[in-house]
């Protein structure tokens, strides 16, 4: 396949939405109708009821071609990337990974239940990536659909401005077709699966709707367009050849919204969507891309889509092919050829690209060079999810490197003894994928641990190693991860020394511990102060290692210890019996007694919670968060619904999900992200630490 190099017709999308708006059905549809699968299939979930498909699942459901994170379609002129986006946003560093490199969406609202908790949420995610959108009000012929209720909300829980592009010819039972109200022509869709695009005048009856709605359009655009503006204001027709570019204008700048209208199911409304993926989204040169580098301590720098400037990629999304690890990229400069040599950032290894390929639904198409603003797939490239390529002349990451630490951990084992290797080989590609999916071995209980960034986060993985490596897995018991830290300063002065038969061991280290205040964002500090000699310089190293050793293990309840800086200033070396390990010893005793001098304390992950639920269970919700040591930071209250902002010790969280649906009739919705780390209340320090000795025993 020969590709046309142009960027201003290369989109690169994706498709968000609340589950069970018909995210997949209109996946399926987009790629019947560019030629990509040559029938449709239905999605139903046991009751027939029609799509009810996250995208996590979207691979599994037999009939489904998007088999990729990313397949490619061309519709008219243009050449599309269509990203799926994971579904479930607050956890996945994925969907964020997904998100990154579109650079347009389309919004599927449900015509009957409008904007749903989830859908604010991909609003706030779409918004925090500066990502251009046009929406489109699927299930329109469903009974109670109401666009014009729909638009109403889009206003006021999204603070959009949406504007309709097209309009429903009937509603419910009688949808027929829309009406294109740029071009102000009927349009229906014929064939056995809508695939025939027919346009008419408009019925008589609609003419007078259709008029008054494209004066709503004109009117919103002469807000922001002076043009416009003046023939608006002068009652004078405004061409649509002046109406497109400045709505694809507003749209890139996130001012307006262009609506469209239809069913995926009964195939009406995709193609008119479709045109407006390259009418009004932006082109990869028309968003701003920025770098860290790492030459110059994470300065920003600016992308441009110029292909004769030094080759920079992200990796968003690895998978496991049959041959072997399929890495997808997005190219953001410059441009990469098949055999090229580039260059990781993040592990410093050179790689030489043995294939590039592009997805085309299921079948694979080699293609020899790739360029700045498409996005590709390749064979032969091991790395991580989100490590960033180069040429090699410049040292850039596309994201900072970051990443959060993970707040909660579990012991996971195989069920069966023969599924080992399954359950060893998902772990690794999990973690390759996710970096706040960490795996470790407990050395005492030779336990496998599993750590991410809260219970749901968790339950995925263990989801996914049983439906796509076939291994039952053994789930422990949910455990937190709290950290130790020290409230004031402490000294020490510590002599180390064995005599056994033969050369013995000494050495003595002196210097202080004391706290780094949280909002510096260093776990722990080495000062080395020693001066004229007192310790060997070669030992100090030694020192620092024996320190570290003990930082990994707390002394109330044997935790990480955190935000402390160890200051070494004196000590002591002896000419024949010192060495690394006696100063290794040393350092490591040392600061264990001066720990317990520096009034230690247990740290645990406090989270930032946010729960909505319809009005009335307003009292019982903040009595439930209460209950569990939160503490309220804001309420509103919005469309009859009430959002409770509130910071929780993720301790008092488990079971909390059962918990608000039972208060609130199945109507309660929470997400959940992790704030910061605190000190526990005096009582649960106790009774953690009784449970620490006991489990010791």
């Amino acid at each position: 396949m020969d590709h046309i190099y142009n960027l201003s017709l290369i989109r690169n999308i994706g498709i968000t939405a609340h589950i069970d708006s018909g995210k997949t059905t209109l996946s399926e549809r987009i790629l019947y109708y560019t030629g990509k699968i040559h029938q449709i299939v239905e999605v139903r979930d046991k009751s027939g009821a029609g799509p009810t498909l996250d995208a996590m699942d979207l691979e599994r459901e037999k009939g489904i071609t998007i088999q990729s994170a990313s397949t490619y379609f061309k519709w008219k002129d243009y050449h599309t990337n269509l990203i799926d986006t994971p579904g479930h946003i607050d956890f996945t560093v994925e969907v964020e990974r997904a998100l990154r490199v579109l650079d347009g969406a389309i919004l599927v609202l449900c015509a009957v239940a409008g904007v749903q908790s989830q859908t604010i949420t991909v609003d706030r995610q779409t918004r925090r990536y500066n990502v251009a959108r046009i929406a489109f009000i699927n299930k329109v012929d469903r009974s109670g659909a109401n666009p014009d209720k729909v638009l109403q909300q889009m206003k006021e829980k999204l603070n959009l401005r949406p504007v309709l592009v097209t309009m429903p010819i009937g509603l419910e039972d009688s949808f027929a077709g829309v009406v294109d109200l740029l071009k102000m022509k009927a349009v229906y869709f014929e064939g056995n699966n809508g695939e025939i695009v027919v346009e008419k005048d408009i019925p008589d009856e609609l003419i007078e709707e259709a008029t008054f709605r494209r004066l709503q359009l004109v009117e919103t655009l002469a807000d922001f367009d002076d043009e416009i503006a003046e023939l608006y204001l002068a009652d004078e027709e405004v061409p649509t050849e002046v109406i497109i570019p400045v709505l694809r204008r507003l749209t890139i700048s996130h001012l307006v919204t262009p609506v469209y209208v239809g069913s995926a199911k009964k195939n009406k409304g995709v193609q008119p969507l479709l045109d407006g993926v390259g009418m009004f989204l932006p082109s990869p040169d028309e968003r701003e891309n920025e770098a860290f580098d790492l030459d110059n301590s994470e300065a920003k720098v600016k992308l441009s889509c110029d292909i004769d400037k030094p080759f920079v990629g992200l990796a968003f999304k690895l998978e496991d092919g049959r041959f072997g690890q399929l890495t997808y990229m997005r190219i953001y400069q410059g441009k990469v050829r098949k055999g090229d040599v580039i260059y990781n950032t993040k592990s410093k290894k050179k790689i030489k690209v043995p294939r590039i390929v592009r997805m085309h639904a299921q079948e694979m198409h080699d293609i020899e060079e790739a360029y700045a603003g498409d996005i590709v797939a390749m064979f032969g490239v091991e790395c991580y999810s989100g490590d960033t390529f180069t040429d090699g002349t410049v040292n850039y990451s596309l994201q900072s490197m970051f990443v959060p630490t993970p707040v909660i951990e579990l012991s996971v084992a195989p069920k069966e003894k023969t599924t080992l290797s399954n359950f060893s080989k998902a772990l690794n590609r999990f973690q390759k994928e996710d970096p706040t999916f960490q795996v470790m071995r407990d050395e005492e209980t030779g336990e496998t641990i599993i750590k991410g960034m809260g219970e749901l986060h968790l339950e995925i993985y263990i989801e996914r190693i049983k439906r796509e490596y076939n291994c039952e897995v053994v789930v422990g018991k949910t455990k937190v991860a709290y950290r130790e830290t020290i409230t004031r300063r402490a000294d020490f002065n510590y002599t180390h020394k064995k005599q056994t038969g033969g050369a013995g061991q000494f050495a003595r280290v002196g210097g202080y511990v004391e706290p780094i205040p949280a909002t510096e964002g260093k776990e722990h500090e080495f000062v080395d102060q020693v001066v004229g000699g007192v310790i060997a310089r070669e030992f100090i190293p030694a020192c620092d290692k024996g320190f570290q050793e003990q930082l990994k293990e707390g002394i109330l309840i044997g935790q990480p210890v955190v935000n402390v800086r160890v200051v070494l200033n004196d000590g002591q070396t002896h000419p024949v019996d010192s060495s690394e390990l006696a100063f290794k010893l040393a350092s490591k005793y040392a600061l264990k007694e001066a720990l317990a001098k520096a009034g230690p304390v247990i740290l645990e992950p406090i989270m930032k919670l946010e729960v909505t639920a319809p009005e009335e269970f307003q009292g019982v919700i903040i009595g439930q968060i209460n209950q569990r040591r939160g503490i309220i930071m804001n309420t509103r209250i919005d469309n009859g619904f009430v959002v409770i902002e509130a910071e929780v010790p993720l301790k008092e969280m488990f079971g909390y999900s059962s918990d608000l649906r039972g208060v609130t009739q199945g109507k309660g919705e929470f997400t959940m992200e992790f704030l910061k780390y605190s000190s526990v209340p005096k009582s649960v320090q106790d009774e953690l630490i009784e449970e620490y000795r006991k489990s010791k025993k």
